[in-house]
């Protein structure tokens, strides 16, 4: 097998264990594969901006993965079955599969523009009821569970003697804190519902406990469980999810098969708003498809891409914009290039594997592999740019070249830079473009101001140049014509 600097830094991967607390070297239950399931979304409302961190984060980490060699199962379940989505339901008269199946298209729409891979299953929880109900049944089997009088069924965490490793809890200091409510029918108040009894005019399924519908934590253990096997490699999601649906997924897993339930626990930091969590209950969470509307979904992407997955981001229009112009910048690095070689870059595995080989290709490697920091890799990016830039102003197109071939090589890791560059530097986007020139415009004001300027109208030149760039369009005169960008 011939090797190339990508499968020989495969066994280089290290990556932050929310369970251990450190970085440590990745190993796969089995070698050449990677089994990775991350919770996904609960479908009764369109994905906001914290949603498309997760799903971003989670595909640089499969497309990294793949470009290291590994073969990767990547599973990212719906919950399509839950009290909010009722709620909402029963809000709009609508009818529960049809909610669910409209924001389930809307969801795959917004991480189609993000620029995501499908994951390789979708499995929804309504479709895996009998897989729920056989988890609970070897749990309450083995005294992990127990049937309440109101007809309930129960996880006693005081069964499970490591609840609260992955969050690093401890049970008694929380029991310790816990409010005790005298009419409970909990055994332990931090014990948590596996099967709810049926409520009138809600879904509800045969069960050995009688009519009901699953609690949300079974719903995970089961999918990926099945999706999966009993131990899988990566288990990932929002770092909310870590206490107690996370912690909650351990526990009822591992008492039920006896087995490690995930190798290796990743948790995607919070998207703050004006220092706060984005949260709907605290009304300053944003839609994806709202901030597409005024941002190019590569500038979002590269956003949420440009900090380390597990920091906090805030959210701001003023970091959005410092991001299109970060963006804007590489795109221009490679337009340029074009424009003084004569032709569009084109990259193929052969150029792929040469920009690997390259010092900034080791330097992209490197940042990857330590716990997937794109930021590093992000910086080698620019400095590719700069290199370009210089190249370009001591007239070396072939140096500037090469480097151009290699940051656009390094950047389809993350997708991003793919796009041509024209295509992404003229984009319009919804409400940003505020003057309403469309591109047909603009190129009949570029050919009159040439008009002008060859007929010695200096004067109504100079006022077109103006009134594009006061519409934010910034012109680039060359010998070989005036090209233009949105700024």
């Amino acid at each position: 097998m011939t090797t190339t600097p990508l499968t020989d830094a495969m066994s280089q991967l290290a990556i932050y264990d929310s369970l251990t607390g450190r970085k440590q070297p990745f190993t796969p239950l089995n070698a050449g594969k990677v089994g990775m399931y991350v919770c996904g979304m609960t479908v009764y409302d369109y994905c906001h901006i914290g949603h498309a961190r997760v799903m971003v984060a989670f595909d640089m980490v499969v497309r990294w993965l793949t470009q290291l060699g590994y073969e990767v199962n990547y599973i990212r379940n719906i919950t399509d079955i839950d009290d909010k989505i009722i709620t909402r339901a029963a809000e709009n008269g609508e009818d529960i599969g049809s909610l669910t199946q409209r924001f389930i298209e809307a969801m795959h729409e917004d991480a189609a523009a993000l620029g995501c891979l499908t994951p390789n299953a979708e499995p929804r929880a309504t479709d895996h009821i009998d897989e729920m109900q056989q988890i609970i049944e070897t749990l309450v089997t083995g005294d992990y569970a127990y049937a309440a009088n109101n007809g309930d069924v129960y996880y006693a965490v005081d069964s499970f003697a490591d609840y609260g490793k992955l969050s690093k809890r401890n049970l008694d200091d929380m029991q310790a804190g816990s409010r005790v409510d005298v009419e409970t029918v909990k055994r332990n108040p931090f014990d948590f519902v596996l099967w709810k009894a049926a409520k009138a005019n809600e879904p509800q399924w045969a069960s050995p406990w009688g009519q009901g519908r699953p609690g949300w934590h079974i719903e995970c253990s089961a999918m990926s469980t099945k999706c999966l096997g009993n131990t899988f490699d990566i288990h990932g999601g929002g770092h909310d999810l870590q206490f107690p649906h996370h912690e909650n997924e351990i526990a009822q897993s591992e008492a039920a098969t006896g087995c490690e339930y995930a190798r290796n626990w990743m948790h995607v930091g919070f998207i703050n708003v004006d220092g706060e969590k984005m949260s709907k209950s605290l009304h300053n969470f944003f839609t994806i498809r709202d901030v597409m509307a005024k941002y190019h979904p590569e500038t979002v992407r590269y956003f949420l891409l440009s900090s380390h997955y597990r920091s906090q981001v805030n959210f701001s229009d003023v970091a959005l914009d410092e991001a299109h112009n970060s963006l804007s910048r590489l795109y221009h690095a490679l337009k340029i290039v074009e424009q003084k070689q004569g032709q569009t870059l084109e990259i193929n595995k052969n150029i792929i594997n040469a920009a690997y080989a390259s010092t900034a290709g080791q330097e992209f490697i490197a940042g990857m592999n330590d716990d997937f920091n794109t930021s590093a890799a992000t910086s080698v990016l620019f400095g590719l740019a700069r290199d370009i830039n210089k190249a370009i102003k001591a007239e070396d197109v072939a140096s500037a070249w090469q480097w151009a071939q290699q940051l656009k090589a390094l950047a389809q890791a993350l997708n991003i830079l793919q796009q041509p560059v024209q295509q992404f530097l003229q984009a319009v986007i919804g409400e940003r473009q505020e003057d309403g020139l469309t591109d047909t415009d603009i190129d009949d004001l570029i050919i009159e101001r040439a008009d002008a300027k060859s007929n010695k109208n200096f004067a109504r030149a100079d006022e077109i140049r103006e009134q594009l760039i006061a519409a934010g369009i910034e012109l680039e005169d060359s010998r070989t014509g005036t090209t233009w960008r949105r700024a």
